[in-house]
């Protein structure tokens, strides 16, 4: 920092440094942030540790004039001069440079490369940073074959040949790179080693790509070969450098015509600007040294919009292809019709380009030839629509630099991308304004700005498909005088779903198109989609899929990319897949149809089993102090659970499977398999107290209610009343806690258990609590106590004595409290147990911000905080955030009270916790009133 070099603390630490320097200027995220510098590294407790380097960051670059790390919303972001930054520096010179004439480029391009020092992030271990030292790599290796282009157009080749030959042993395959080579040997007068390494390029092609070399390698070869004097150093011949490409244009002769194949361009497009914008990136035609054809392949499902986007992108680009537009239709996904042969195909192309039938070859490849050489140095786009897979659309690939292809599949074209360096874009889905507007074009924007619900009802049927709600605009548009509620109410019925997006033919049809992706799976594919389609949740993990098919992991991934190739299937994050909600239905309907019914029922008991036996190891790990055990049966055949780590990794499973658990234990219930519909809701119990998820803890509860009182077993009715009672009273709903508790009192008393009953009136204790009747809590957490004073469970003492504690210091009896907490606290320590420790140091870290010693307050409420966060209990955590906030405040510090206010807030809000929301918003525009005016707000 101003010129002398600063200490930014450890590796961890300055790559923290290192994501923002990335993004100067710009917010980072602060998920982002740890993504990038920990990656799957990732704990719990991360995020605590970023907070700690970020603060030691700005306290080094303090010194630096001119470089701050500044907290913004939701991330960070270090303000500098991008010109102080190497790599924005290297950048911007590679810019200035490529629009510059050569003497300025050649020097721009010395000093951006003159930057480098080595191997970018060489040290740095985690994804993102690798991915992000391959970029530059490749961004480095770019401005190097610029810097030669130059040197060999302005004569200054001398010099270049050892880099050269290291960088052509490091990239074997460039042939930009190998024309360089050969050109700089062929002026150092080693022609033979020139047409040597040609040979050596194209065998390492043909061997790893299957390809030949490009039009410009050929052409350079071919020069070579007739000491073309175009090749000589500028001063001692014509040109510098190899012949140009001819100018675009037709060949000449009358026999070839210039093709406009494309069929109408789609009446209705909406929704892909993104895309649009990327395919114009990806088909920009180099036409240059090294440059190769450009193809772009465009995957998804059946009705997904593949072809609507390649003819409107080909229509809004006719200007750049002169020369002509090729388009066959290969019908590889045909419903009454065989996939097109590429030779039919390339006869079909040869009659667009206008050879007479005597002139037609009659071997196929010979045809193929005439194909590619016809359209050879001419700027045209082909467009491979509906290819059946890789081999076919490969067949018809033109191999001239100065030619464009687009090819659609439903089956993703990775052979293309290996072999050929074909982009790849999958499409997805229609979201929100996008879907609605092309909704309207159908149906017109008055129409549906009148009907708006019945609009958002329409489209959540359609789940963003955009043939689905082409379908249904034209069911709306032939009866212009009906209401669009009709429709809506129509398809609101999922059993019909299928039926009634329908109008009236083949390619209208939604079902009719699915099927034909359905019948072009191996049996193996077509049943694991049909058992997808019946599995619980919006979408299945890895290991919960193996369970439902009952396959080992390699094998059930195996199938799973199988239907994710054909977009039945895709995968937004790894290991966890999803189907389409339109195709949820059509797989759910053949599995109705095609799979037997006890299969059915043992696939869906498996996946049951799956996350019940998973969620209960994990459980355990939570909670590995619960004296009330739960006997789970041996689970189903070929239902393999998983088993977990450690708490961080328990806490991660739960969050990403909450919402499956949920649905599983809804599955259990509708199967009428009551004893894992209970289980269910006892093994998410520990959890969802912990994540505040408030809504979902009522349901998980009240679902296993209703199976505990079918079981007719007193112990199990006691414990699910005890449970929802304390879910109600977190929700706020007092009336209905009290009822469930006194139920769950009656319950436990009819079964003589003396430590259920203590449980409840912890949980009626809890519940006055939250009504602010804290002598009430007192009360019966003091009969509590004494009640668990007589049993043999010293964790259930601790805790009673804990809430004594509590609720004798909300009512001021702060030495007393302090004695009970204290006592709780050296009994969860010694037994080890961290979420008792956690909630007495809160309490703890209460007395004593009450009693004013606010330094000892902060102590005890930053372990709990620091306990709470490792546990991964937010909901508490929460909390104890917005009293360390009162606790600065009371210690002048305000940035940091609001620094804490906002972060339990943001826990609160994740958590619907809108009362207490509204609780800190009112402290914090009372501090920001402070700060503006300097005195108190009304706050």
């Amino acid at each position: 920092m101003n010129g002398l070099p600063a200490d930014m603390g450890h590796t961890r630490q300055r790559c923290v440094l290192a994501a923002l320097l990335v993004d100067a200027n710009r917010t980072v995220p602060v998920d982002q942030l740890v993504d990038r510098v920990w990656g799957e590294r990732a704990s719990g407790g991360t995020k605590g540790t970023l907070y700690g380097y970020l603060s030691r960051l700005r306290g080094a670059l303090a010194a630096a004039g001119g470089v701050r790390i500044v907290r913004r919303s939701g991330g960070y972001v270090l303000e500098t001069d991008p010109e102080t930054v190497d790599l924005h520096q290297f950048r911007a010179l590679v810019v200035r440079a490529r629009a510059d004439g050569d003497e300025r480029a050649a020097v721009l391009l010395k000093q951006a490369l003159g930057l480098w020092r080595g191997e970018a992030f060489a040290t740095v271990d985690s994804p993102w940073f690798r991915d992000l030292g391959q970029t530059l790599e490749r961004e480095r290796f770019s401005a190097e074959l610029d810097s030669n282009d130059i040197a060999l157009r302005c004569g200054r080749q001398a010099g270049l040949l050892p880099g050269l030959v290291a960088r052509t042993e490091e990239h074997p395959l460039d042939e930009r790179l190998a024309g360089q080579l050969m050109l700089t040997l062929y002026r150092e007068g080693r022609s033979a080693d020139a047409l040597s390494h040609y040979g050596r390029t194209r065998r390492i092609l043909a061997g790893q790509l299957g390809i030949d070399p490009g039009a410009p390698l050929l052409r350079l070869h071919q020069q070579i070969l007739t000491g073309d004097p175009a090749l000589a150093v500028p001063g001692r011949g014509a040109t510098a450098g190899p012949r140009p490409i001819p100018p675009a244009g037709p060949p000449t002769g009358p026999s070839v015509l210039v093709p406009r194949q494309l069929p109408a361009s789609p009446r209705w497009f909406t929704g892909r600007d993104q895309q649009l914008a990327e395919l114009t990136k990806t088909l920009d035609l180099p036409g240059e040294l090294g440059g190769g054809m450009t193809i772009s392949a465009i995957g998804g499902s059946g009705g997904i919009g593949k072809t609507w986007l390649a003819v409107h992108w080909a229509y809004e680009n006719l200007d750049r292809f002169p020369d002509g537009q090729l388009y066959v239709d290969l019908r590889g996904f045909d419903p009454s019709n065989e996939p097109v042969a590429p030779a039919v195909a390339v006869r079909g192309f040869l009659d667009a380009l206008g050879v007479e039938p005597g002139a037609m070859p009659v071997d196929p490849q010979a045809q193929t030839g005439l194909y590619r050489s016809l359209v050879a140095n001419r700027r045209m786009l082909i467009v491979l629509d509906n290819a059946a897979d890789a081999d076919q659309a490969a067949t018809l690939l033109p191999g001239s630099a100065t030619c464009a292809v687009l090819v659609t599949s439903r089956r993703r074209l990775t052979g293309l991308a290996t072999a050929h360096g074909a982009g790849i874009m999958t499409l997805d889905g229609l979201t929100g304004p996008k879907a609605r507007e092309l909704l309207g074009l159908h149906v017109g924007e008055e129409r549906a700005a009148a009907e708006p619900e019945a609009v958002t009802a329409l489209l959540d049927h359609c789940a963003g498909l955009p043939l689905a709600i082409s379908v249904v605009g034209a069911r709306a548009a032939a009866h212009p005088r009906f209401p669009l509620a009709v429709l809506a109410e129509e398809l609101a019925d999922q059993s019909a779903r299928l039926d009634a997006l329908d109008a009236g033919d083949l390619a209208a049809n939604v079902r009719a198109v699915f099927t034909v992706s359905y019948r072009a799976l191996a049996a193996e594919s077509a049943e694991v989609f049909r058992l997808l389609g019946l599995a619980p949740g919006p979408e299945i993990g890895l290991a919960a899929a193996g369970s439902l098919i009952a396959r080992p992991a390699g094998a059930t991934r195996a199938v799973l990319r199988e239907l994710e190739t054909v977009h039945l299937v895709r995968q937004p994050v790894p290991g966890r897949y999803q189907l389409h909600d339109l195709v949820r239905l059509f797989a759910a309907e053949r599995a109705g149809e095609d799979q037997p019914e006890e299969s059915r029922r043992q696939a869906l008991r498996r996946v049951t089993d799956f996350y019940l036996h998973t969620a209960y190891s994990g459980d355990r790990v939570l909670g590995p102090f619960s004296h009330h055990s739960l006997e789970l049966g041996r689970p189903a055949d070929g239902s393999a659970a998983l088993t977990l780590p450690d708490q961080s990794a328990v806490m991660a499973w739960f969050r990403t499977e909450h919402v499956c658990l949920l649905a599983a234990q809804r599955l259990a219930v509708d199967q009428e398999w009551d004893v894992p519909a209970w289980q269910l809701a006892r093994v998410l119990d520990g959890f969802m107290w912990r994540q505040g998820r408030l809504h979902d803890h009522m349901a998980l509860w009240r679902t296993g209610l209703a199976a505990a009182e079918r079981l007719h077993d007193v112990s199990v009715r006691a414990w699910a009343h005890r449970r929802l009672a304390h879910a109600c009273a977190r929700a706020g709903e007092h009336d209905n806690a009290l009822e469930h508790a006194r139920l769950a009192l009656r319950s436990a008393e009819e079964a003589g258990d003396a430590g259920e009953q203590a449980r409840v009136h912890d949980v009626v204790a809890w519940a006055w609590a939250r009504q602010g009747d804290d002598r009430q809590a007192l009360s019966h957490v003091r009969h509590a106590l004494r009640l668990h004073r007589m049993g043999d469970d010293p964790l259930m003492v601790a805790n009673a004595v804990n809430g004594v504690g509590w609720y004798e210091a909300r009512l001021g009896d702060y030495e007393q409290a302090l004695a009970h907490c204290e006592e709780g606290l050296a009994i969860h320590r010694r037994r080890g147990f961290r979420d008792g420790e956690a909630c007495t140091l809160d309490s703890l870290g209460y007395i004593a911000h009450a009693a004013g010693r606010h330094v000892e307050a902060l102590v005890h409420y930053g372990h709990a905080r620091e306990l709470f966060h490792d546990l991964g209990n937010t909901y508490e955590e929460a909390n104890t955030l917005a009293n360390l906030g009162d606790v600065h405040l009371g210690l002048g510090r305000h940035d940091e009270a609001r620094e804490s206010w906002e972060r339990a807030t943001g826990l609160y809000r994740a958590q619907h916790r809108e009362k207490d929301v509204e609780r800190l918003r009112t402290k914090l525009e009372a501090r920001t009133t402070t700060e503006v005016t300097g005195r108190p707000g009304d706050g």
